[in-house]
C-alpha cells in the first residue's frame, strides 16, 4: 500500500529551482534516508508533503486513511506546559485522566482523611486502568528519559531549542503514527540518546521519512536513500552504504559518457570545419544533430563541496591547561583538569548535554575564565572557532549584507597550500554559493548554507589551531565528508565537540570523556576504540565482582527438612517444625500483604516522579507478590495435612 506519491513535482523558489519534475512513492515498510546539500530543498520537501509548502507543478497524494506525524527542526510548543502536558497534548481523554490522577495525589497527601476525594481517586484509577493510561504515561516517561529528560514538571517556556526539540521527539514516538517525517531528529542528541532513538527506530513498524547528518543513523536505520541535487531526485534501494557503492558507480559512468560525448562531438566539428555542403538530408540531418550535441549539458559531481584554504605556521607551544576547574551554581563541571595540546592533535570530547563541552572550549579560547587553574596560549596560535551557536551570530549580523561581502570581510582572496590564488567568489563557488547566489542578501539563505557560509569564513582566516563546537548540527553529509578529508590534511591542532559518531571516527584520535563530578578522562583512539575500552572495563567490572562473589566463605547448608511423621491409621501428619511452620506462616502472609499495599500507595505517589523510582517499586511489588504467593501455596499445603491428622 502507498502512503504518499508525488507525480512530476516542481517547485521554484524564483533564484532557486527545488524540483523540476520530482517523482516519488512511499510504502508502509519503507525506511527512507532523504540527503543532498544545505538548501537543496530537503525540508522543503518534507513541508509539500504535509501541506505546509504548495508545490507549483505535477500532483501529490497522501493516503487520507493514515495518520502521519511531522517533526520539524523548530517545532512549535506551548511554553505554558508542562513537560508531560506537552507530550500528552494529543493524547485526548487520557491527557485528562492523567491530569486528574496528579491533581488528586497531591491533595490526598495533604488531606489524607477526606472521603471524597479518595472515592474520586478511585474512580480515576479505575478508568485509568480500563483506557490504559497507566502504560501510557509510564512509556511517555521512559522515552522522556532515554531522550535525557528527567524534569517532567519544567515549563517549557524555560527549557533550551534542543530540550523542546527533544519533547517534540517523545511526543511524536509516543503517537505511534503510520508514517513518521522528522528533519534532523539526531541534533541536540548526546551519543546515547541517539543509540537509543536508532534501536527504538529499528523496532517500529511504522514508515519513516527522515532527514539527518548522521551516517551511522542512516546507515543502520534506512532501507531507502534519496537525494535531491539542482532539482532531480535520485534514488537508492538500499542503505547509505549502498547509496555511497552505487553513488561512485553512476559518477564513474557519468564521465565516461561525458569523455565520450566530448570525443564524438569533436570529431563532428572537425567534420564540419572541412566545409562540408548540406546539400543531402543525410548531411542536413548530421549539422543539426552536431548543434543538439552541442547544446547538451552534463551535471558536474553531485553537489560537492571542496575546501582549499591557505595555512600558518604552528610553533611548539599550542595550548597548556593547567589543573583548571570550573562551577556553576554549585555544579562541577570541570575539576582539576591538566593536558597539553600538541601541534597535531585531533581530539574529541564527548559526554552528556550539559557536562560542560562548551564550557571548556569557552576556557581553551579565552571566553570564560576557569575558577582555578591556568590556561595558556602560544605566541603564534591563531584559533578558529566553528561555533555551535553561529547563527546566532549570523542573526546578529545585517541580514541585508550580500553573500559575497560577509566573506570578504575576512579575505578578498587567498593563496592556497600549492602557491594558487583563488578569489572571494571562486571560494563560495567551490563551496555550492553560485554566483547569483553571492550576490543576494544573507536572509535569503537557509539554515544549513548560513552555517556552511561560516564554516567556510572560518577556514578562510587560516587557523592553526581549529576549535569545531557540534559542526555536524545542521550541516549536510556531503559538507561533512569534505571537512573530513580537510582535516586529515590539516596543518594544525583540531579539537573537536560532536555527538555524531562516524564524524568522531573519521577525525580524530584521542577521546576526552566527561565522567560524573566533573572528571575528565583521557581515551586514546577514535570514538569506536573509546567504545571498546569501555566495554573492555564492564567486562572487567563484572569478572571482578564475580570473583567477589565466589571468594565469600561459602555458608553451611540449610538443615534438610525433617522426615514426614504418620500417624497409627497411616495418614500424614505435621511434624513439630511443621506445625510451627504453618501457624506462623498466616501472619507472615498478613504482613506480606500489608507491606504491599503500602509499596502500591507509594508506587501511585510515585507515579509523578521519576521514571526509575517507579520502576524501583514496581520490581518490589512484583518481588512481594511472588513472595506472597508462594507462602500462600505452602500454606494450602500444610492446611491440608493438618485437616486429614
Amino acid at each position: 500500500m502507498n502512503i504518499l506519491t508525488l507525480q512530476s513535482v516542481q517547485k521554484d523558489f524564483g533564484t532557486k529551482e527545488i524540483l523540476r519534475d520530482a517523482n516519488l512513492n512511499l510504502g508502509v515498510m519503507d525506511k527512507v534516508g532523504l540527503i543532498g546539500t544545505n538548501g537543496s530543498g530537503k525540508s522543503t520537501l518534507l513541508k509539500m508533503i504535509v501541506g505546509s509548502e504548495h508545490i507549483d507543478g505535477g500532483q501529490l497524494w497522501v493516503n487520507p486513511k493514515i495518520k502521519l506525524i511531522y517533526l520539524p527542526q523548530q517545532p512549535e510548543l506551548d511554553e505554558n506546559n508542562t513537560v508531560l502536558e506537552q507530550v500528552f497534548a494529543d493524547s485526548g481523554d487520557k491527557l485528562h485522566l492523567i491530569q486528574e490522577y496528579e491533581e488528586l495525589s497531591l491533595k490526598i497527601a495533604k488531606f489524607p482523611d477526606d472521603e471524597s476525594l479518595m472515592t474520586r481517586f478511585s474512580e480515576i484509577m479505575q478508568r485509568m486502568d480500563a483506557s490504559n493510561a497507566w502504560e501510557l504515561e509510564t512509556q511517555a516517561k521512559i522515552i522522556l528519559t532515554k531522550l535525557g529528560i528527567e524534569d517532567f514538571d519544567a515549563k517549557i517556556g524555560s527549557l533550551s531549542g534542543g530540550y523542546r526539540k527533544r519533547i517534540a521527539l517523545a511526543a511524536a514516538l509516543l503517537r505511534e503514527p503510520d508514517v513518521l517525517l522528522m528533519d534532523e531528529p539526531t541534533n541536540h542528541l548526546d551519543a546515547m540518546s541517539v543509540e537509543w532513538l536508532q534501536d527504538y527506530l529499528n523496532s517500529y513498524r511504522g514508515a519513516l521519512f527522515l532527514i539527518t547528518h548522521d551516517r551511522y543513523f542512516l546507515d543502520r536505520v534506512t532501507n531507502r536513500i534519496i537525494e535531491i541535487d539542482r532539482g532531480d531526485l535520485y534514488t537508492y534501494s538500499g542503505n547509505y552504504s549502498y547509496y555511497l557503492e552505487k553513488k561512485a558507480e553512476m559518477e564513474d559512468v557519468a564521465v565516461s559518457q561525458q569523455h565520450k560525448h566530448k570525443g564524438v562531438l569533436r570529431r563532428e566539428l572537425e567534420w564540419l570545419k572541412r566545409g562540408p555542403k548540406a546539400r543531402s538530408t543525410k548531411q542536413k540531418a548530421r549539422i543539426q544533430r552536431i548543434e543538439e550535441m552541442q547544446d547538451v549539458e552534463f551535471k558536474s559531481t553531485l553537489g560537492k563541496v571542496e575546501i582549499s584554504t591557505p595555512g600558518r605556521r604552528i610553533g611548539k607551544k599550542v595550548i597548556e591547561l593547567k589543573d583548571i576547574a570550573k562551577s556553576y551554581d554549585d555544579k562541577t563541571l570541570i575539576k582539576d583538569f591538566t593536558y597539553t595540546f600538541n601541534p597535531q592533535d585531533r581530539v574529541g570530547i564527548i559526554g552528556s548535554n550539559g557536562v560542560g563541552k562548551s564550557t571548556l572550549l569557552d576556557l581553551i579560547t579565552g571566553r570564560v575564565e576557569p575558577d582555578s587553574g591556568t590556561v595558556e596560549i602560544g605566541s603564534t596560535i591563531h584559533i578558529g572557532y566553528f561555533d555551535q551557536h553561529c547563527d546566532n551570530l549570523l542573526e546578529a549580523m545585517n541580514e541585508n549584507q550580500r553573500v559575497i561581502d560577509y566573506l570578504k570581510e575576512v579575505a578578498e582572496y587567498v593563496t592556497t597550500a600549492d602557491g594558487t590564488q583563488i578569489t572571494a567568489s571562486q571560494m563560495l563557488e567551490r563551496f555550492l554559493f553560485p554566483p547569483a547566489q553571492q550576490y543576494a542578501p544573507l536572509n535569503k539563505l537557509s539554515g544549513g548554507e548560513k552555517r556552511r557560509l561560516f564554516l567556510l569564513r572560518v577556514l578562510m582566516e587560516a587557523p592553526n589551531v581549529l576549535i569545531l563546537d557540534e559542526p555536524t548540527n545542521d550541516l549536510d553529509v556531503q559538507t561533512l565528508s569534505v571537512l573530513e578529508e580537510y582535516l586529515e590534511e590539516f596543518n594544525g591542532c583540531a579539537i573537536v565537540v560532536s555527538h555524531d559518531r562516524y564524524f568522531l571516527d573519521r577525525t580524530v584520535d584521542m577521546i576526552f570523556a566527561f565522567e560524573s563530578q566533573g572528571v575528565l578522562r583521557q581515551y586514546p583512539g577514535n570514538y569506536s576504540v573509546y567504545l571498546d575500552y569501555k566495554q573492555a572495563e564492564e567486562v572487567a567490572k563484572a569478572q571482578s565482582q564475580q570473583m567477589q562473589v565466589e571468594a565469600t566463605p561459602s555458608q553451611p547448608e540449610p538443615e534438610k527438612s525433617p522426615r514426614y511423621s504418620w500417624g497409627k491409621d497411616g495418614r500424614r501428619k505435621l511434624s513439630s517444625k511443621e506445625k510451627r511452620e504453618y501457624e506462623n506462616l498466616e501472619k507472615e502472609i498478613a504482613k506480606l500483604e500489608e507491606k504491599k499495599q503500602q509499596l502500591e500507595a507509594e508506587l501511585y505517589q510515585a507515579s509523578s516522579t521519576s521514571v526509575s523510582r517507579v520502576q524501583e517499586l514496581h520490581q518490589q511489588v512484583e518481588s512481594l507478590t511472588v513472595e506472597i504467593d508462594q507462602a500462600t501455596e505452602r500454606w494450602m499445603e500444610l492446611a491440608e495435612i493438618a485437616s486429614l491428622s
